[in-house]
């Protein structure tokens, strides 16, 4: 009889400890959902107001079509999706782009005194901001998950349940975008 009992309280142990890790998982891939879905919005959010700043810019820019074009492009490209490692490339060359339309205010005195133009840049360094807190959000949720998937025993469940490895969402080392936008004049 002992033994007995003994083998139903360890199959009754397993049984807890499967379901406890199970539900661990589902918990953090659905947080590192949430966590991807608040990246999603702020640059939804970085996304509509670029064509404003370029409808801006080419008030006072007339010449700089090039500047305001590759903007144009690179967000287009931006908002196509794609993995997780692709979206980062793109949004790197996005930051560089805008970079480039903020160095032409250098060069045109009526724009940087615009009031809509101060305006957009203020909104577009609070998005950026907001953007780079998501990401650490992201990636500290993407991280757990990862352990747990990677540390024993979880990981048989992790296995067995076929929950998978996320990517972090970063900036490629030696871009020029590793540092942030700089809106301010």
């Amino acid at each position: 009889m002992t033994i007995v009992n003994i083998l139903i309280g360890v199959v009754v142990a397993i049984v807890l400890w499967v379901i406890y890790a199970y539900n661990k998982f589902i918990r953090l891939v659905n947080r590192t959902k949430e966590a991807w879905a608040d990246i999603d919005v702020q640059l939804k959010r970085r996304y509509d107001l670029i064509p404003n700043l370029i409808n801006t810019v080419k008030g006072f820019a007339k010449h700089e079509e090039g500047t305001l074009t590759k903007v144009t492009e690179m967000r287009a490209k931006a908002m196509q999706g794609g993995s997780i490692e692709e979206r980062g490339k793109s949004e790197n060359m996005l930051t560089g782009a805008l970079k480039s339309i903020f160095a032409l205010a250098e060069n045109y005195p009526d724009l940087k005194a615009n009031q809509n133009f101060l305006e957009l840049q203020r909104e577009l360094s609070d998005t950026e901001n907001k953007i780079q807190a998501a990401r650490r959000f992201y990636n500290g949720n993407v991280r757990d998950l990862n352990i747990g998937l990677e540390s024993f025993p979880n990981n048989i469940i992790g296995n067995i349940f076929r929950f998978r490895k996320q990517d972090f969402f970063e900036l490629d080392e030696g871009a020029p975008s590793r540092e942030p936008v700089k809106v301010e004049f």
